[in-house]
């Protein structure tokens, strides 16, 4: 992160922090205030205590309003910097409408505005769209113009899944971790490309390293599924209890895998995905309460 990012980031915590100590000192005004009428007759004149609590709330206002502003101009900025139209090109990959969202990249990518996120966004979209040769020139060009950036490895390992190459997508994916080793996604990543390969030790590994951090819904089930299984196998009881509980918790999760495995249904890996969401479902109507 720059360091401008870093002082403008900053700022946004240090208005919060003027947010939050102006409303107590409203707070604190107003018990004050309803304390001190108890004993005192009401005036028409502004006692000390109701100041500070309208004192307290335009300081609140201000650094909201203030704070509200800054982080819409940094995501404008965050934006800006990612490509003209990368918006619009991740709605049309909600909407499976890959087509789309390619001309919106390719556009972009023609602007001279390349970056690790568009163009693995782009190579996701070549290869949903089947268009696999596209997908594997993309990823390659990612790891040529971001050596050093962990995505662009990940993009890479995608691509290689893809097209069933698992030794060169770990390969890839080993590459990510060592750039970010403190990333839970790309070690939940390694985790399912150790399972197709399998490679039952490795994946729990990554699992663990994964697990060990907040994971979104989206990988978390997947990851708590993985762990439960094998910590049952295992006979370790409160570690399976936990896996459970979690896969209940992030169960939501796996709705988002199913357009994903459409998408990639003539693939080995959408075939690997469609097996594992039926397995994950299985789980889930056992131990759901």
């Amino acid at each position: 992160m720059s360091r401008r990012r870093v002082l403008a980031w900053g700022t946004v915590y240090a208005l919060s922090g003027l947010a939050v100590l102006g409303f107590l000192a409203f707070v604190v005004g107003v018990v004050l205030e309803f304390f001190s009428t108890r004993t005192r007759p009401i005036t028409p004149d502004l006692s000390p205590a109701i100041q500070i609590a309208l004192l307290g709330l335009g300081v609140t206002a201000l650094t909201m309003t203030l704070g509200f502003i800054l982080v819409g101009i940094l995501l404008a900025r965050q934006t800006r910097l990612q490509a003209p139209g990368y918006g619009d090109a991740y709605h049309f990959f909600e909407q499976m409408q890959f087509n789309q969202a390619i001309q919106v990249l390719e556009r972009a990518v023609r602007e001279g505005r390349e970056t690790p996120d568009v163009l693995m966004l782009l190579s996701s979209a070549y290869a949903f769209a089947g268009q696999l040769a596209k997908a594997q020139a993309t990823a390659d060009r990612a790891v040529q113009l971001f050596p050093t950036d962990a995505s662009a490895y990940v993009t890479l390992a995608n691509g290689y899944r893809l097209q069933a190459s698992y030794a060169e997508a770990a390969d890839a994916l080993e590459r990510a971790v060592a750039l970010a080793p403190d990333q839970p996604l790309i070690w939940a990543e390694l985790g399912f490309l150790h399972v197709m390969a399998g490679e039952q030790a490795a994946a729990i590994e990554a699992f663990e390293r994964a697990a060990a951090a907040p994971l979104p819904s989206m990988y978390a089930v997947r990851v708590f599924y993985h762990l439960a299984e094998h910590y049952q196998q295992q006979g370790s009881s409160e570690q399976t209890a936990h896996a459970h509980a979690q896969l209940l918790r992030h169960q939501a999760g796996l709705e988002s895998w199913r357009p994903v495995q459409a998408a990639l249904s003539g693939t080995a890996y959408g075939q690997f995905l469609r097996y594992e969401i039926m397995r994950i479902e299985q789980a889930l109507e056992q131990h759901e309460v």
